[in-house]
């Protein structure tokens, strides 16, 4: 069945001399075109809350830590239960424990995620729907700072690390790569620049495939996984 409350303590619980409860939630980044848009964005899912407190307002998807379960374990079971996804990619990001974060002490722990186009399915999951990362309502509890914090550590370790490979295919053309790190870190990047640097970072390996459409053929590439990264990584991306 799936569920859809995100950290939703029920009346009168917990009870006891300690009531702090421990709940696991998720941020799961992806890529869309969205209508009116100049190029991909960057997306998330959010759930509706059914109930109080917050009810109605959106929610990051997540919900209670299981006693003999695991915290990774924990997310992934939660993220299938409220949003139907099962990402590949899934790091631990941060507890959240402010005290007056909501009503009952509640500690979160957040995880993020990463999604490929090829990992979204189209069936229609009820009160869950994608926003734009940079545009969010007013979210539950602190979900509006968790995810900020969320862009930022995304955004820092595009720079050096293979973070981007965990939204593009396995095979991609330079355009492909270059639209994920313009939608990351929401700026435009100078084609030829951006280009010299990730072929001479020695990162990506050229196939012997092209991307055809309606403009010139494009050249596939791959990540080098033998490669270490250096200090900066396959883009410079300081300002």
């Amino acid at each position: 069945m799936t569920r859809t409350a995100s950290e939703v303590p029920a009346p009168g619980s917990p009870t006891g001399a300690d009531p702090t409860r421990v709940a696991v939630s998720t941020v799961i980044f992806t890529l869309r075109r969205l209508p009116g848009s100049d190029g991909v964005r960057v997306v998330l899912p959010l759930v509706r809350r059914t109930r109080d407190p917050h009810e109605g307002q959106w929610a990051l998807p997540g919900g209670w830590l299981d006693a003999a379960e695991g915290l990774a374990a924990a997310a992934s079971r939660t993220l299938a239960e409220t949003t139907g996804l099962a990402p590949s990619y899934l790091e631990q990001l941060y507890a959240f424990g402010a005290v007056d974060r909501s009503p009952t002490r509640v500690v979160s722990i957040v995880y993020w995620a990463l999604l490929r186009a090829d990992e979204i399915t189209d069936a229609s999951v009820e009160n869950v729907a994608w926003f734009d990362a940079a545009t969010l309502p007013r979210l539950a509890f602190d979900h509006n700072e968790i995810v900020e914090y969320a862009l930022w550590r995304l955004r820092n370790k595009v720079g050096y690390s293979r973070i981007a490979h965990g939204l593009l295919a396995d095979e991609f053309t330079l355009a492909e790569l270059r639209e994920v790190y313009e939608a990351i870190l929401d700026r435009r990047l100078d084609p030829a620049n951006f280009r010299r640097q990730v072929e001479n970072s020695g990162t990506l390996i050229p196939t012997e495939g092209f991307r055809t459409g309606s403009h010139r053929p494009a050249r596939l590439y791959r990540y080098n996984k033998d490669v270490e990264l250096a200090d900066r990584g396959p883009l410079d991306t300081r300002d």
